[in-house]
């Protein structure tokens, strides 16, 4: 199981949508993906989870399986850096405390 801490619900909800499009090339591995609230951290407390839950026949197909799918959230996770409003909106207030 693979849990990918992210700041928002939306930005949760979009990667989640995102990496779904894609299904395992092999039937003999299973992913299932979802949502789920983080654990609290003191902060805003609306920071959400991407589970990714994975089965497989051999080791080496849950490698190639996984390692897969961390290069389509890698690419996932870059587009919503460089483009979307929150992070965007997020890094200019950490820029704006920071001395």
């Amino acid at each position: 199981q693979l849990r990918i801490p992210l700041p928002t619900p939306r930005l949760a909800s979009t990667a989640l949508k995102a990496l779904q499009v894609d299904p395992e090339l092999s039937p003999l591995v299973q992913r299932h993906l979802s949502v789920a609230s983080a654990p609290s951290t003191g902060s805003e407390g609306e920071a959400q989870v991407l589970q990714v839950e994975y089965q497989a026949t051999t080791n080496r197909m849950l490698r190639v399986a996984v390692n897969s799918f961390m290069e389509g959230l890698k690419l996932v996770l870059e587009v919503m850096e460089q483009l979307d409003v929150d992070v965007l909106a997020a890094e200019s207030k950490t820029s704006i405390k920071s001395p």
